[in-house]
């Protein structure tokens, strides 16, 4: 098999996550969608499913990006990208988007990191020694949701993101569940992760040497991708 890194492109690489991710929920969850790579989760969300999307700058019922022209300048999600609003959708300020974030009203919570270990922490906020704006509501969502799930490039610029342990500020410990690259899908077990699927178009080998811990491999292996 040839090299992954051949004939992948950055666009393709945050397809096969979005999509991959999109199929974690079911009719009538409510989603909270982080900045970046994240929101393209909402895309591929087959209408029948319903999900309910809540942005923490306080919409609920937030819908897919919006590609038109014209969009609403005040229906924005939290990452300032315009969004369509759903049938139904509600607005609300900060105080009421952080109760239903730290009150245990989100069912799945999907945001990017830049290290995630096998103990289930998670860094996402903060480079040392580089400007960030802050960590916004992630801590929160985190913490409170029922079910955490990163969503991110396997490896960044050649630097390993799934790690042994993390060893940047850590927005969270043992809070995530599922870990989702563009290389294979993790679960986070009490023994550590556990792949169960993998993106055919990556080799375990290659997936071992991008990865920073050691993992389990499931017997019923799946293809993240059919």
């Amino acid at each position: 098999m040839l090299s992954a890194q051949i004939g992948m492109t950055k666009e393709k690489i945050r397809e096969i996550i979005a999509k991959r991710a999109a199929r974690e929920f079911k009719r009538g969850d409510v989603v909270t969608l982080g900045i970046g790579l994240p929101t393209e989760v909402a895309n591929y969300v087959p209408d029948e499913t319903r999900v309910i999307f809540q942005s923490e700058n306080g919409l609920l019922g937030a819908g897919r990006l919006h590609k038109g022209e014209r969009p609403d300048p005040r229906i924005i999600n939290a990452g300032g990208a315009y969004v369509e609003p759903t049938m139904g959708c509600c607005f609300y300020d900060t105080l009421m988007a952080f109760t239903i974030m730290r009150g245990g009203h989100i069912d799945a919570t999907v945001l990017g990191a830049l290290q995630v270990d096998g103990f289930g922490n998670i860094a996402s906020w903060m480079i040392p020694n580089k400007f960030v704006p802050g960590m916004g509501g992630s801590m929160d969502l985190v913490v409170g949701s029922k079910r955490v799930i990163v969503v991110m490039e396997h490896t960044s610029k050649g630097q390993i993101k799934i790690v042994k342990e993390c060893n940047l500020p850590l927005t969270a410990r043992g809070e995530v569940d599922l870990i989702i690259t563009e290389r294979c899908v993790f679960d986070v077990t009490p023994k550590g992760l556990l792949m169960r699927e993998i993106n055919p178009f990556f080799t375990l080998d290659e997936i071992k040497a991008s990865t920073g811990t050691s993992f389990i491999v499931a017997d019923d292996l799946k293809d993240m991708t059919a």
